[in-house]
């Protein structure tokens, strides 16, 4: 059962994984650390944000890694991210990483041949539609409609889902906010969470996200972790908060729990 987290009063299940040995936060980006905007590329973390992950990273056996949907390298230029971060970053909903100690991994030796062909095809079926954009992805293209104007998102979704249904039938589809995205990896944020732990050693993850590609993430959750979902919609995380900037309010609560706990 999700119940509302609030900066008023200790919440017992922050107290408990901030005990833990060796903790990871993983976090999702649009919707979680910054809000929502209408240039993807101009998102950027809400200061309170930046400086909670910043304590988080600095205490010991303490990890943070974003894992987004997005390319590696636009999750690079929006998180701000240079070469000697203790960040990890999770992108392409895991099937990209970067870590501290290796850097990056990618492998493209999946791309199909006629890729050129099916972006092409893509976009020429809402190249009339108003605010209607694609999204280069490193393993498939995202069409965003937060700047479409009335009506424009609903003809854009059907043209290219008929579409895409029939011409790519084995991608993976995910939804999002004014977003359908298509891709020829079928990893999740479970695949990157799974990664994450591993990679760290985590003895619990605390896990957070506003999207439905977050819940592939929570419900692989187990009885140590955390799940925290910001804003509305059906959740299998155990703690909710109403936007990013309550969410900061968390993360710094936990900065605090985590360092009095060691």
């Amino acid at each position: 059962m999700t119940r509302d987290w609030t900066a008023a009063e200790t919440d017992p299940a922050l107290a408990e994984i901030a005990r833990t040995p060796r903790l990871l936060v993983a976090l999702d980006f649009d919707g979680t650390v910054s809000p929502h905007v209408v240039d993807p590329m101009a998102a950027r973390a809400l200061p309170a944000a930046v400086t909670a992950v910043n304590r988080l990273v600095a205490l010991p056996e303490t990890f943070v890694a974003y894992a987004s949907g997005r390319s590696l390298h636009d999750l690079r230029e929006i998180t701000e991210h240079q070469d000697g971060s203790r960040i990890l970053l999770a992108g392409s909903h895991g099937a990209q990483f970067w870590f501290p100690d290796t850097g990056e991994e990618t492998d493209l030796s999946t791309e199909p041949a006629d890729r050129a062909e099916i972006i092409d095809e893509m976009r020429a079926l809402i190249g009339d539609l108003d605010g209607v954009v694609h999204e280069p992805k490193t393993f498939g293209f995202g069409v965003h409609t937060r700047t479409a104007t009335p009506g424009q998102e609903e003809l854009a979704f059907v043209r290219v889902e008929k579409w895409a249904a029939d011409r790519i039938p084995s991608w993976r589809r995910r939804t999002g906010h004014h977003l359908r995205e298509y891709s020829w990896r079928a990893e999740g944020k479970d695949a990157a969470l799974d990664r994450l732990r591993e990679h760290v050693g985590a003895t619990a993850v605390l896990f957070a996200g506003d999207d439905v590609t977050d819940e592939d993430g929570m419900r692989t959750l187990g009885g140590a972790d955390l799940g925290v979902r910001i804003g509305a919609g059906e959740t299998a995380a155990a703690l909710r908060v109403a936007d990013p900037a309550a969410f900061a309010v968390l993360l710094d609560a936990l900065a605090d729990a985590r360092a009095t706990a060691q």
